[in-house]
């Protein structure tokens, strides 16, 4: 699907008919509502406006949250039009459970290591964090970012140690980020892009090595049911194409090839 066509007849169409949504917007909008990962909060915030000012009588309502969190309220509830994952495992659930289509890969992130500026705990390397009395944070398992960083440490061959220093489990990367940022931990592992400029001085980032890394890869699809598949479809076009990718880079995400 090319973004250029779609968007020109989704705004035409809009205006033609001045649709709207109970759920949010101003009189003769139409509202999208799209569930996606916190960790895609900046980048997304960014996208739906450049979408509403592509779009007119576009409205873009987001949901942020952890991903699994975020597939299990649209199998609850079904209240999303677009989802976009951290993970493709919670989209596989939500395609099985309520289905998907337009399904697209639209970025990529890798994990850091973050710390408090000063690094009490004098954390150099991944196998620092297995020292005894590393106070170490990670997010819950099930949540992706929780998932990935238990993956590395599995790979690093140091997943008993660690875990043994873990003092909390968040529920997503902004808890990791904040727990760093408040000195409540010596340690957590999150998503590079999670080390935006708001927090850059706050935290300082380690990198992980290549061969025990994981590299997170992010689906965006439509949720079936839908009651506007035409925005939906526009959206998912809109976030693959070069705009967004773009924006998502800027934010520090890598691109999905």
């Amino acid at each position: 699907m090319r973004r250029s066509a779609t968007a020109t007849f989704l705004a035409v169409a809009l205006l033609a008919t001045g649709c709207s949504r109970a759920d949010g917007g101003a009189p003769g909008t139409s509202t999208l509502t799209v569930f996606a990962a916190s960790s895609l909060t900046g980048a997304f915030t960014q996208i739906g406006k450049d979408f509403e000012a592509a779009n007119p009588g576009t409205h873009v309502a987001f949901s942020f949250g952890p991903s699994d969190g975020l597939a299990q309220q649209i199998e609850s509830e079904g209240t999303a039009d677009v989802f976009a994952s951290a993970s493709g495992t919670w989209m596989d659930d939500v395609a099985t459970k309520v289905g998907v289509t337009d399904r697209a890969d639209f970025a990529k992130n890798r994990l850091v290591i973050i710390t408090p500026p000063s690094d009490p705990a004098n954390v150099r390397s991944l196998a620092d964090l297995a020292r005894p009395g590393v106070q170490v944070v990670l997010a819950a398992a099930g949540v992706p970012v929780g998932d990935y960083a238990r993956q590395v440490l599995t790979n690093a061959g140091i997943a008993k140690q660690v875990l043994s220093n873990v003092v909390s489990n968040e529920q997503d990367d902004a808890a990791l980020v904040a727990k760093i940022t408040s000195g409540e931990a010596d340690a957590a592992l999150v998503y590079s892009s999670d080390v935006t400029s708001a927090v850059s001085t706050d935290v300082k980032a380690i990198p992980i090595p290549d061969p025990v890394n994981v590299i997170a890869t992010y689906p965006i699809a439509v949720v079936h049911g839908t009651s506007q598949p035409d925005v939906a479809q526009a959206f998912v076009a809109y976030v693959t194409g070069p705009a967004a990718q773009a924006t998502l880079a800027s934010f520090g995400f890598l691109p999905p090839g």
